[in-house]
């Protein structure tokens, strides 16, 4: 059904497509001063308090309201409701006194005992920037390590175009955080590690056909053979997109507001994901083999 595609042909416009978006993530991040970061890297003021039977019925906005007038140099604190009646409520960095304040406001607006505040504490900025960090180290390992097995498994060029591809999925879910204004926290983090995970999973399904077909018929031109592999895994690579989309989906719709946020990275890496392994892996490997084909064809002539 799809051995007829010209996916390598058609590569420069899935490029375009692809550094359209990644254009406007810069764009918006400059425009924005960044990125809009939790108060997990930002800092800040983070409290957890259970609201008891009452929570379903509160309006989110009123507690939101309730802190601003106890606190007004917060700003926009952020309120999200939290696993059973917990609610979290974050704001920027404030003297203990302020967060007593507020704490003390909370207990006599909604008739609660002190036991109800579970947590209160300020997350510093230094903390934040450790995580940072650690999430770079952690991607750049996962990486280095997908890299060497891919070459292990195929060859250097493969491992290459496998990790271009990962990068491609890592900035398309940086772009998509910068033009929409989601805040980035540690689910971020626990988000891409997974898609990089899916998504190397579903590139290597590729390239093993690509490798088979290759073995078969080694007289094919190589974009033939990238284009029919491409087509003969394309319903594998939708109808797994689609199961792995549609549980994510629900617990978006249903579920609570920290399952959310995990679920937000998600969908867009698994989309991201998918293109890239249809539509930009193998013409990446194709490319570098082209390349390394001409290079040798020169130094052939230059030594007859």
């Amino acid at each position: 059904m799809f051995n007829h595609l010209k996916i390598v042909e058609h590569a420069k416009v899935y490029w375009a497509i692809s550094i359209i978006v990644i254009l406007l993530g810069a764009i918006f991040l400059v425009v924005n001063g960044g990125f809009a970061e939790d108060i997990d890297f930002a800092g800040g003021m983070s409290m957890t308090v259970d609201m008891g039977e009452q929570a379903a019925s509160l309006d989110l906005k009123d507690i939101a309201a309730t802190v601003k007038e106890v606190a007004p140099q917060v700003g926009e604190p952020i309120v999200q409701r939290s696993d059973g009646n917990q609610i979290v409520i974050q704001t920027i960095t404030v003297e203990n006194d302020v967060r007593d304040a507020i704490q003390n406001k909370i207990l006599e607006k909604y008739s609660l005992d002190a036991s109800a505040i579970l947590s209160a504490d300020n997350v510093s900025a230094t903390v934040g920037g450790e995580l940072k960090a650690q999430a770079v180290q952690a991607t750049a390992i996962a990486a280095l390590l997908m890299l060497l097995y891919i070459t292990i498994r195929f060859e250097f060029k493969t491992g290459v175009a496998a990790i271009v591809a990962l990068l491609h999925d890592c900035a398309i879910m940086l772009s998509f955080y910068a033009i929409f204004r989601v805040p980035i926290n540690t689910t971020f983090i626990a988000a891409i590690l997974t898609i990089i995970g899916y998504s190397i999973n579903n590139t290597i399904v590729v390239f093993d056909r690509v490798r088979e077909n290759y073995k078969r018929s080694k007289r094919a031109p190589f974009n033939e053979t990238v284009n029919r592999s491409v087509g003969q895994t394309l319903s594998r690579s939708i109808n797994t997109t689609i199961t792995t989309l549609l549980p994510v989906v629900m617990l978006f719709i249903l579920g609570v507001s920290s399952i959310r946020q995990f679920t937000i990275p998600l969908i867009v890496g698994l989309l991201a994901g998918t293109y890239s392994s249809i539509l930009l892996a193998a013409p990446v490997w194709a490319g570098l083999k082209r390349m390394q084909d001409n290079w040798k064809r020169r130094k052939k002539l230059k030594t007859a």
